[in-house]
């Protein structure tokens, strides 16, 4: 599912960008009367999808919406989309130019600086761009001029098709949001007009409460989104709260995509016959990935599995953040996953395990020249944390987190906003990881080494 070169990552959270938008805030008062009209404001910003190695984001549209409050309950920000004819050539193009202004990370080609890209805009300021299609071509030509070659102009066309990626099945984003007690609420960033689930009634800005009758509370929104996923055409039912203070209503909605599972799993006797092997190759990192590897593990342990082997070979990636669910699969809870680097804030973080490990006995991570991205998250992860040994060659290098930022137009550019470090603090990008070994070694040889490890690590 790679979308030219770029290897792109869904984030379950959004950055709020550059995008004129017509904002009304209103709060009505119990009982409904003497409505209280606020000034319309003018503000500008994005839908950014936060996109990894293989998956592009879904073009979400803001929906204009407005649901009754009471005083207790805070002011709703409601949305209007401008329509793309009235938004300028010149527009454009300085949309574009401030969100590399303030996501942009130049990842050690050194060729970008405030100054420089300051100097970019004014020698486009000025000048009249007569035709849409030559405000494009001007996007291009400076995102060229980054060095960079997974940041890039989308077309209309080409923002449109990242619909067919929708990780839910049924056209809206989700995305965890701090609630008063300190846990946190799944609510719909965004939603993709006229898809499934706005035909059936929800909202932008909607609180998920359960789905087919499975309450949600504490779970993250890339478990709620595994939850929406089912056969196409078969229908799961959404419990939902509209607005901060709106109806809760039980909603009925239809499943347009459905994500293949990316598993197969096998048992295997070990050279002598002394054990079994529990054999399983993981293709690409969906919204099944976590959920289908439990699966397989499971019933591979039940089986009599003392071993595993987990094939990541040709795994180009998928949703990073399914790679990081899938390495919290192996690891003790405190360990790191993965560093992440970046100009916003949003994109430095350490993420880390909050569960036990799964399985505890030795696992061999088999990698090659295609394994990307998220696959390399894995090996990483596990390898650094001495659960796991890697075999075959070394990996592609694709440490790099894209966003995605929707213009007013219907176009897009794609971003480089940030990296991954490794827990070992190894930048992935451009280096790949070299294995511990070419060929498969025997098990004894594979405890001895993870031993050996977890001495180093302690010491």
């Amino acid at each position: 599912m790679l979308i030219g070169n770029l290897s792109l990552t869904l984030c379950s959270t959004a950055k709020t960008h550059k995008f004129s938008a017509v904002i009304r805030v209103s709060c009505v008062q119990n009982p409904p009367q003497n409505r209280v009209s606020w000034p319309n404001k003018v503000i500008r910003h994005a839908l950014a999808g936060c996109l990894s190695c293989v998956l592009l984001t879904s073009p979400y549209y803001s929906i204009a919406v407005e649901y009754p409050s009471s005083s207790a309950c805070q002011d709703e920000l409601v949305e209007e989309e401008v329509p793309p004819e009235s938004i300028t050539n010149e527009g454009i193009v300085e949309e574009a130019w401030e969100v590399v202004n303030e996501t942009f990370l130049d990842a050690g080609r050194n060729r970008w600086s405030p100054d420089k890209w300051k100097q970019v805009r004014e020698n486009v300021n000025g000048r009249t761009i007569k035709t849409r299609s030559k405000a494009h071509d001007v996007i291009r030509k400076m995102l060229v001029g980054l060095g960079d070659p997974y940041t890039r102009f989308l077309s209309p066309e080409e923002f449109s098709k990242m619909a067919r990626y929708d990780v839910t099945g049924i056209g809206i984003n989700l995305k965890e949001i701090p609630a008063d007690n300190g846990a946190f609420k799944v609510k719909v960033l965004g939603i993709i007009l006229d898809g499934p689930a706005h035909a059936a009634g929800v909202r932008q800005g909607d609180e998920v409460l359960s789905v087919n009758g499975v309450d949600v509370k504490g779970k993250s929104a890339f478990e709620v989104s595994s939850l929406l996923q089912g056969p196409k055409e078969t229908f799961v039912t959404l419990e939902v709260k509209h607005g901060n203070c709106g109806p809760t209503e039980s909603l009925k909605v239809q499943r347009q995509v459905i994500a293949r599972t990316p598993v197969f799993y096998r048992l295997e006797p070990t050279e002598n016959g002394s054990a079994s092997v529990g054999y399983i190759r993981l293709k690409e990192f969906n919204a099944l990935a976590r959920k289908d590897l439990i699966i397989a593990m499971k019933q591979l342990q039940d089986s009599g599995a003392s071993y595993f082997i987990l094939d990541l070979r040709d795994n180009l990636g998928g949703l990073v953040q399914a790679g990081i669910e899938v390495a919290k699969l192996f690891l003790s809870e405190g360990e790191t996953v993965i560093y992440t680097v970046g100009r916003d804030p949003q994109f430095q973080n350490t993420i880390v395990a909050d569960t036990s490990p799964l399985i505890s006995t030795p696992v061999i991570v088999l990698v090659n020249s295609r394994t990307a991205s998220a696959s390399e998250i894995v090996a990483t992860a596990l390898h650094d944390n001495c659960k796991a040994v890697l075999v075959g060659e070394r990996t592609f290098g694709k440490g790099l987190i894209q966003s995605v930022f929707e213009l007013r137009d219907g176009s897009g550019v794609v971003v480089t906003v940030g990296k991954y470090v490794t827990p070992n603090h190894m930048d992935i990008n451009g280096n790949g990881v070299e294995p511990d070994f070419q060929r498969i070694p025997a098990w004894s040889v594979v405890s001895s080494h993870l031993s050996a490890c977890q001495l180093q690590k302690k010491g």
